[in-house]
């Protein structure tokens, strides 16, 4: 049988030299190895973006301050627009202090008993007293007040107070007279008789514009 006879060829490595040998001794070295190569660096790379959390126990310190009552005085301006008479209500008004930093909203008042009676004065300033007109017998107290006293009356409408600042209020008909109010009583300026609380709170809402009117209903 006839065979034919093919020459043989020589078929080049595949592959990239490897410069690292000295010339006569350079080896093939497989590309998809040196590709692994570069994976695996990118991957080094790529852990350096890695997201770190936070372990537990983690702590922060903060303070608060001290907060100041509020201080109601009376005031002669603006006048009382509706005044007293016997067997009637009148208005009070009232300058209430805020020197807090941070606004302050006064949503209630709590009342004395209304046995604890107003003090009478000739002169709008309170300085000279009434004669015949006293805490004693000027049947002033204040609207709503009870007995036993201690009473709690919401306001009609919130007010705040701005920080470091003062509101004047008229606390509308909020006062009255009894029907036994003695004659030395006409014509008299009344200091009302402490409240014994307000239900107030820091840091709430926008100031409210004085002079301000306003009430408790029940």
């Amino acid at each position: 049988m006839h065979r034919e006879h093919f020459p043989r060829r020589n078929h080049a490595p595949s592959g990239i030299l490897d410069p690292r040998m000295p010339a006569g001794h350079q080896r093939w070295t497989d590309p998809l190895a040196l590709l692994g190569a570069v994976v695996l660096v990118g991957c080094a790379i790529g852990a350096a973006g890695w997201l770190v959390n936070l372990s537990g126990g983690f702590s922060a310190e903060a303070a608060s301050r001290a907060v100041s009552n509020l201080a109601i005085s009376a005031t002669t301006a603006p006048s009382a627009g509706t005044s007293l008479y016997p067997g009637d209500d009148g208005d009070v008004v009232i300058a209430i202090a805020n020197p807090n930093p941070v606004s302050v909203t006064v949503s209630g008042v709590r009342l004395p008993p209304d046995t604890s009676y107003a003090s009478g004065y000739s002169d709008a300033a309170l300085t000279t007293a009434q004669a015949g007109c006293s805490a004693a017998n000027s049947d002033v107290s204040w609207r709503f007040a009870t007995r036993a006293g201690g009473t709690t009356h919401i306001l009609a409408s919130p007010l705040t107070v701005a920080g470091n600042s003062t509101l004047v209020v008229t606390l509308a008909n909020d006062a009255t007279a009894s029907v036994a109010q003695p004659a030395a009583c006409e014509r008299t300026y009344f200091s009302m008789p402490a409240l014994t609380a307000i239900a107030a709170t820091a840091g709430a809402g926008p100031p409210t514009l004085s002079p301000a009117i306003d009430t408790w209903t029940s």
